[in-house]
């Protein structure tokens, strides 16, 4: 993929519309992005790769995040990018989501991102590809270039230190930046999945020993065979002890019947006796209710008579709004007579406006002809000021250029003078570097042993907490084990009552088999349903389960503590006298290494700073003697220009009168002129409508008056009307008065209420009668039982089966919690022989991919270190170029000392020693011709994975400022040797020497309002 142009609008410190034309670069061409820090240079990136993926080069902002602030509200973010791909072109077009002005009226709306795609064939037409939809865009890109974003991002950009830092990271470092450029992930995630499952099912393996223990442990059982002896022992006991219950539960079941009739019979009693009392309440009302039925009868009377008296205050109402109406109508009719007459006294004195408006047309038509003689003269006056202060400031130039030289060479003397110092002090950062690096260590050991440390006292405080709650747990396993107990009794108890409720004479009892069932048993409790004693057994069971789980959890954390020990004491060995160091010390050491690391690479950077400078300075001395000649020149030039406007001036000002040369008191003569114009303009038209509308007026007003006196009269005759029917039917009524009437009246609720208070009464009255001859008729004979004597049989009986129900109970108790321990225990065994064989299998797969066999490489760190071997072939062959055949990179396949990860490190081949030595040795500039090996061999690698996918752009993000110039011209020729290969080579950089070297650029010149974008050609 080739870019042929590149269009940026709002986007970034690119606040208007900015265009790269990479054709004028011509074919194949190195060439540089330069521009201070801030300026925009790695947002021309970041625009290309939003253009086909919608995202930036770094991906640490949305295309939303990428507006301009100094952007006007009327220009919208948009990117637009043409390439060349293979022998065709194709050009995409893409607006992220953002605020913009609405097209009417104040505030914003938000604009939907969009993407267009379309191709371009060779005779010029262009096929649209995609329309607006921003996923199908992406997609189609992905098919056309054969690469995501993030392989996108990998060949084509190759990021600002990102490379330095992966030629010095050690294993565990290097894969986590190999995984981010390769997307090795899935690796990392099937070690994590391994691993995590294999340490699942070993915790459910040991869950499931300490369940099988706190099971034991809940059913006060030392082993399996006492579990087995103790079920044959308890079989006999518990079925005399359930016959005993049979017999004793039937008797109290009949005593208990006997009961419940007694209180039968006795409420019916009882019943009587409320029928009676409520008779003699119902006798009282009588007379309320006679008043009633009078009230209801008058006001269905008053109901006939009703329309004929709401019709009269109808016409009431109308009569009075018709004379409010005619009043107004009165005094509009007047105000509209009297607007007429002022209208008619103000048009006459519309010919003296019309002379007026005449005479101020034509002074002002004579005052507009003698504009452009006095513009033109104002125009010369300023030329001439003009050219007199250029001229001023070109011999303010010239002086101030000459200052500079002088200072320059001030400043050159003073830099040459320095150099010495600073070479000492820069050759001490590798010995600093050193130290750094250890001390760093000695902290992170520091640190996991003072996390081991707190994470054994949390461990110590959860112990205590856990052996508090296992206490709770085994007291509310005890409360629900008897909660269940009573409910099991309570239940057995109520199945006889449950029995005799179903006989019926004559047919055999399921239990004993007679016919007859003199005394069927009954139940004064509440007998439990199925679900209540499921329930409780359920929560019986719960309680132990959480039991066993809290004295695993226990067990467990004893575990942990032992392994946070051991974890601790193998620190101590590794970092002796560790008890003894503090974190504020090392941190202390380190910020003083860290000081003296930065001085020395400060030192460093000065000396380089101060060779750039000196070449710079050199160069700005030349541009300053150019500047110089060119300052004189133009003086000379602005010269000539005033004398020639001098006389153009003067020959101007004495053609002109002298009393109209102030152009300014013209122009506001000029604009008093127009507006006296418009306003009497205004004024006569204004007089014209205002007589118009007081004529429609008064007409208007007029006619309304005229038809509200009609509507009056209509109104007067309707209520007379009405009034004479109301009275005609009223002397035919049976009410004696009006005021009577008025009284009588009742809304439709009021007289249904009154309906159904008499009609409840009635209901009542019959109910009640007919109840209490049906309770007399059924007690005629009977007299009220002795409740107390039956009571007192019951309870003895109730207390013999209470004694029975404990000992039963305890017995069945117990056997239930054997039954159950036993399925429990089988149910343990057989899900442990399961996980224990998955561990066999996931165990070693998780052991074999996270490394945790002899050679410490895991899975990821396997597929990286063969990525990592065909990247180390490609960047050779480049640095043994650069370095003139010295170095050659390696990977170093020995196993690390220790449990420190391995497989990744890098180490370099040195040809005129014959040694292999670590890249750390390296100097600066051999670092940085490794560092970009490695880049490009990896932007190869990365490429061929691709699927051999060609790409003819590559741009560099790297910093070239800590470089040497010989350094700097192996990396430079280096780069040319890309573009030889047919490759278009782009270099975001500042350094002085990098223009020198090459000529095409693109200048990112920075101000207040917004960068702006320049191409410099050779």
């Amino acid at each position: 993929m080739r870019p042929l142009s590149l269009t940026m609008a709002a986007f970034g410190p690119f606040a208007t519309e900015q265009v790269i034309d990479f054709k004028l670069l011509g074919k194949n061409p190195l060439f540089l992005i330069n521009g201070p820090t801030g300026a925009g240079k790695t947002t021309i990136l970041d625009a290309i790769c939003f253009a086909l993926y919608g995202k930036t080069t770094g991906d640490e902002r949305e295309g939303s995040q990428m507006r301009c602030d100094m952007a006007d509200d009327e220009r919208l973010t948009e990117v637009s990018f043409t390439f060349e791909l293979g022998e065709r072109q194709y050009h995409i077009r893409r607006v992220p989501e953002q605020p913009r002005a609405k097209k009417s009226g104040d505030g914003y709306t938000v604009q939907k991102p969009e993407a267009q795609l379309t191709c371009i064939e060779r005779d010029g037409t262009e096929v649209l590809l995609v329309a607006a939809k921003v996923s199908e865009a992406t997609a189609q890109i992905e098919q056309l270039t054969g690469l995501d974003v993030d392989q996108f991002r990998q060949v084509m950009v190759l990021p600002q230190g990102k490379f330095r830092e992966l030629l010095m990271a050690d294993s565990k470092a290097r894969e986590k930046i190999f995984s981010q450029l390769f997307q090795t992930h899935i690796y990392r995630k099937i070690e994590d999945k391994l691993k995590q499952h294999a340490l699942g099912i070993k915790k459910e393996v040991e869950a499931m020993r300490n369940r099988r223990d706190g099971v034991l442990q809940g059913a006060d059982l030392e082993s399996d065979a006492a579990l087995n002896d103790e079920l044959k022992a308890l079989a006999p006991e518990l079925a005399s002890a359930t016959e005993k219950k049979a017999k004793i539960d039937k008797q109290v079941q009949l005593v208990s019947q006997q009961l419940e009739q007694a209180k039968q019979l006795t409420a019916e009693f009882s019943s009587l006796e409320q029928l009676n009392l409520l008779a003699r309440q119902l006798d009282e009302q009588k007379t309320q209710i006679d008043q009633q039925q009078q009230q209801l009868l008058a006001a269905r009377n008053a109901k006939q008579l009703q329309p004929v008296y709401q019709a009269v205050e109808a016409r009431k109402l109308e009569l009075t709004q018709a004379t409010e109406q005619q009043l107004k109508s009165q005094a509009h009719q007047q105000q509209s007579e009297a607007m007429l007459n002022q209208s008619l006294a103000a048009i006459e004195t519309l010919p003296a406006l019309e002379t007026q408006q005449q005479q101020t047309l034509t002074t002002l038509q004579q005052r507009r002809t003698l504009l452009p003689q006095l513009k033109q003269l104002e125009q010369l006056k300023a030329h001439v000021s003009d050219s007199q202060q250029q001229m001023t400031h070109a011999e303010q130039l010239g002086k101030q250029t000459k200052a500079k030289l002088a200072q320059l060479n001030d400043e050159k003397l003073a830099a040459q003078a320095q150099m010495p110092e600073l070479k000492a002090h820069s050759q001490q950062l590798l010995t600093l570097q050193q130290q750094i690096s250890d001390t760093k260590h000695h902290l992170q050991f520091y640190a996991q042993w003072l996390r081991g440390s707190a994470e054994m006292e949390q461990i110590n405080a959860r112990l205590v907490s856990a052996k508090e709650h296992g206490v709770q747990l085994q007291a509310h396993h005890k409360q629900c084990e008897i909660h269940n107990q009573t409910l099991t009794l309570r239940w057995h108890q109520g199945q006889a009552a449950i029995l005799a409720a179903q006989l019926s004479a004559g047919e055999a009892c399921p239990v004993c088999g007679s016919l007859e069932h003199p005394q069927p048993a009954q139940s004064e409790q509440v007998v439990p349903t199925d679900e209540e004693r499921e329930a409780a057994q359920a929560n019986e069971q719960s309680a132990l389960t959480a039991l066993t789980n809290a004295r695993s959890d226990y067990r467990q954390l004893i575990e942990k503590l032992k392994d946070v020990e051991q974890r601790n004491r193998e620190l101590a060995e590794q970092l002796p006298g560790i008890d003894s160091l503090t974190q504020a010390g090392l941190e202390t050491t380190l910020g003083q290494l860290e000081q003296q690391f930065a001085a020395a690479t400060k030192a460093q950077q000065q000396l380089v700073d101060i060779d750039s400078r000196l070449t710079a300075l050199q160069q700005q001395e030349v541009l300053l003697n150019q500047q110089l000649e060119q300052e004189r020149e133009q003086y000379r030039q602005l010269e000539k220009q005033f004398n020639e406007s001098a006389g153009q001036l003067k020959q101007l000002q004495a053609a002109i009168p002298q009393e109209l040369v102030d152009l300014t008191a013209l122009e506001q003569e000029i604009d008093k002129l127009e507006q006296t114009a418009a306003q009497l303009k205004l004024q006569i038209s204004s007089l014209r409508e205002q007589h118009a509308k007081a004529e429609r007026q008064s007409a208007s007003a007029a006619a309304q008056l005229q038809s509200t006196n009609e509507t009056l009269a209509r109104a007067n005759e309707q209520h007379l009307l009405a009034v004479s029917e109301f009275e005609r039917q009223l002397q035919t009524s049976k009410f004696d008065s009006l005021a009577a009437f008025q009284v009588a009246m009742l809304t439709d609720e009021q007289i249904a209420v009154l309906e159904q208070q008499i009609k409840q009464y009635e209901q009542r009255c019959i109910t009640n009668k007919a109840n209490i001859a049906q309770l007399e008729t059924k007690l005629a004979g009977c007299t009220p039982p002795d409740i107390a004597a039956i009571t007192d049989s019951k309870t003895q009986l109730e207390a013999q089966q209470q004694s029975v129900l404990n000992q039963w109970q305890q017995l069945s108790g117990r056997m239930r919690q054997l039954e159950q321990t036993a399925e429990q225990l089988n149910s343990l065994d057989t899900q442990s022989k399961q996980l224990e064989a998955q561990y066999a299998v996931v165990g070693t797969l998780s052991d074999v991919a996270n490394g945790n066999t002899g050679n410490k490489i895991s899975l990821q760190r396997f597929v990286l270190s063969v990525l990592l071997d065909d990247v180390l072939l490609e960047a050779s062959h480049r640095l043994q170029m650069m370095s003139k055949g010295r170095y050659r990179l390696l990977r170093k396949e020995d196993k690390t000392k220790g449990n420190k990860a391995s497989g990744l490190e890098l180490e370099v081949e040195d040809a005129y020693t014959a040694k292999v030595r670590s890249v750390a040795t390296l100097s600066g500039g051999e670092s940085f011709m490794a560092a970009l090996s490695m880049a490009l061999g990896l932007s190869d690698v990365v490429q061929a994975y691709a699927g051999g996918i060609k790409l003819d752009t590559l741009f560099i993000d790297e910093g070239f400022g800590s470089l040497d110039q010989d350094s700097l011209e192996l990396a430079i020729r280096t780069l040319m040797d890309l573009q030889s290969a047919g490759r278009m080579v782009g270099v975001i950089s500042h350094v002085s020497e990098m223009k020198e070297q090459i000529g095409s650029r693109l200048d990112i010149i920075k101000t207040a309002t917004g960068s702006t974008i320049k191409v410099i050609l050779p």
